[in-house]
């Protein structure tokens, strides 16, 4: 299938990229897998984060299979910045190889591959693999949220639907997915807030798939962030009947709006008409 077919993107049409997506995201986390940790180089980028031969060999995957699929529909890769040509208007996939790359070093399992379908600088379609979990979350906006089991082989072995939670009756405990790696005083006071809130901590984009799963109820991040982490995630949050919002409740957008492609803040919520409440 190429992009010929797809000349203005909406969600009836997003639907025939699930699939193939879904196997670029399974192959990109196969290529990281291969990679031994304990012999790997690890360097650093301008920016002091991490970067490694598996952030590159799960980029290649992805990138070369986007390019065969949907070769007029630009990319933005976190590896391949120097060829951003922002503001992006209309479709564009945004991409994160190795989403917690700070986790894969340290040897732990949630690390992620994050795929997203932007349209007019909002989050479509995303897709969330941890390889080293075996599993996919993926959602498209209006169509609904899945959870899907891959056998070793990469094929799937089970595929269930998500949702996300009401919010908790009054007085009740809120769950909050918060960062195993990175923490700030805005996002602890937030939580805070929350009197008898429940801390979950997770690496990468798993936050957003505990929210859209209904095992958590908000994910917030009042700290800068860059939009390849949050993207996919995005999309599969709102597929699953959430919201992600800042703290003003307004839409967070994507596509390049700002030169250096960051998210200032965001809070994922699991209840939208909880975002009203604040």
């Amino acid at each position: 299938m190429t992009d010929d077919s797809l000349p203005r993107m909406d969600a009836a049409r997003a639907v025939s990229l699930m699939a193939p997506l879904t196997e670029l995201a399974a192959q990109a986390g196969a290529a990281i897998l291969k990679v031994n940790r304990t012999v790997m180089t690890v360097d650093g980028k301008a920016d002091g984060s991490p970067v490694t031969e598996a952030d590159l060999a799960a980029d290649h995957v992805i990138g070369e299979g986007l390019a065969r699929l949907f070769p007029r529909i630009p990319s933005l890769s976190e590896e391949r910045l120097h060829l951003a040509t922002p503001p992006y208007a209309g479709t564009l996939f945004l991409i994160d190889p190795l989403d917690g790359t700070k986790e894969f070093v340290a040897g732990r399992q949630e690390f992620t591959v994050n795929i997203a379908l932007i349209v007019d600088g909002t989050p479509l379609l995303g897709i969330v693999g941890a390889p080293a979990l075996g599993l996919i979350w993926r959602g498209l906006v209006g169509r609904g949220a899945e959870r899907v089991e891959l056998a070793p082989d990469l094929s799937i072995r089970k595929v269930t639907p998500i949702q996300t939670r009401a919010a908790p009756a009054p007085g009740a405990a809120w769950t909050a997915a918060v960062s195993r790696s990175h923490g700030d005083q805005r996002t602890a006071a937030f939580i805070a807030s929350r009197p008898g809130a429940v801390r979950q901590e997770f690496g990468s984009a798993l936050k957003f798939c505990r929210v859209a799963e209904g095992h958590a109820d908000i994910y917030p991040r009042l700290a800068p962030t860059c939009e390849w982490d949050v993207a996919a995630g995005h999309a599969v949050v709102v597929a699953a009947g959430g919201k992600v919002t800042d703290t003003f409740g307004k839409a967070v957008r994507f596509g390049g709006n700002r030169e250096d492609f960051i998210v200032p803040e965001f809070i994922a919520w699991g209840d939208p008409t909880a975002s009203a409440r604040g």
